[in-house]
């Protein structure tokens, strides 16, 4: 394993770090611990010192196996993060009240880095408004909290504002090959560096799309180098110096084992010019894969049908962008409420006028409900 710091911490952090978001599960959705608790101690054991959770994970059971893990290893040893739940404060006193709770269910005095979970702007408003700064300094000087840091999901503006407002020690943003120029992207990851901030990355694989199954073009380009997607996606995060852990939620041991391999011999600032290219044409054979050139701007929004046109048209692209019809076809399910679905559009053409790309919203809304049906 190999370990890096952040400029504003003495730990040595391994490079790989344990999402503990997508533990093995049952039939029934809980977690299935026994293979779970198995899989955090030969991480533990192979040198993954890093331990990441959160409230909501598991349906707020991921905490507490966690904590059960921290009970049969050495505290002193293991770095645990966990956030705030950001969406459920409405006063300073909610915000003790999560992190004592939080220290309950994790089974400990103290949580090494602590972050502020999943800020945007409105929820960056409204922790502002509230107090949180003054409240994290408060968690940190009773040493209840050894580092402070957010996770973000937002835009690079706001990325922007937030990354500025305070002395955070290090944030978590989505990082891979592909997003680049997607929320906080590389320009997010460059403006933490030159702020002396750690930089946790999540999403490597994006969910996995980038590794199984490929479109045959971009399988293809990957074979020309003898590549392999997954040692090539974890490189590449691997390969920016200023990136302290890469992240990653494994759900079985074969892929904790792939990771822990790549952990071994992925190096900063190790991969050739050429090579570099070779993901450059990878990222552009992704992009021109993409039908509906929607910039998620939502100037079509609010629809007078309530249709979630700029996020239908998200789904609907990953869709053809992976060429995995199946597993989005799932997501639109999932995450589309029915009174916002593609098939709820009513041809109104109040959107038209407004989409600065002059994308044919309606003919495009017609044909995704049908893809999806």
């Amino acid at each position: 394993m190999q370990y890096r710091t952040m400029p504003n911490s003495t730990d040595r952090i391994s490079s790989l770090g344990f999402g503990c978001m997508r533990f093995p599960t049952l039939p029934d959705g809980k977690i299935d611990e026994p293979a779970a608790l198995e899989m955090m101690h030969y991480a533990f054991k192979h040198g993954v010192n890093y331990f990441d959770t959160a409230w909501p994970y598991h349906d707020r059971a991921s905490e507490p196996l966690l904590g059960r893990f921290l009970s049969e290893v050495n505290r002193k040893k293991v770095l645990v993060a966990t956030k705030m739940p950001c969406w459920l404060i409405k006063s300073k006193e909610d915000m003790h009240k999560y992190l004592k709770e939080q220290l309950q269910r994790l089974q400990t005095d103290y949580i090494d880095y602590y972050l502020l979970h999943a800020l945007g702007k409105a929820s960056w408003k409204n922790m502002k408004e509230l107090g949180v700064w003054e409240f994290l300094l408060e968690a940190k000087a009773s040493g209840k909290i050894r580092y402070l840091g957010f996770s973000f999901h937002d835009d690079y503006p706001t990325f922007k504002k937030i990354a500025n407002a305070y002395d955070w020690d290090f944030c978590q943003i989505m990082l891979n090959y592909l997003d680049t120029h997607y929320q906080a992207g590389i320009n997010g990851y460059k403006l933490a560096v030159a702020k002396g901030m750690g930089v946790i990355a999540m999403e490597p694989l994006r969910g996995g799309k980038l590794i199984s199954p490929l479109p045959q073009s971009i399988d293809k380009l990957w074979k020309k180098g003898n590549y392999q997607p997954l040692e090539r996606a974890l490189s590449w995060i691997w390969n920016l110096s200023g990136c302290t852990v890469l992240l990653s939620g494994m759900s079985n041991m074969e892929q904790l084992k792939e990771n822990l391999t790549f952990a071994d011999i992925c190096k900063a600032e190790s991969l050739s010019d050429k090579e570099l290219k070779l993901y450059a044409k990878v990222r552009r054979e992704y992009l021109k894969r993409i039908p509906i050139r929607c910039s998620e701007c939502r100037y079509c929004l609010p629809c007078p049908s309530k249709v979630g046109i700029p996020y239908i048209f998200g789904v609907y692209n990953e869709a053809i962008m992976f060429d995995n019809k199946l597993r989005l076809q799932e997501e639109y399910k999932a995450f589309i409420p029915d009174e916002n679905k593609a098939d709820k559009c009513t041809n109104c053409s109040a959107c038209l006028a407004k989409c600065p790309q002059h994308i044919e919203i309606p003919t495009e809304l017609k044909k995704i409900a049908e893809f999806f049906a």
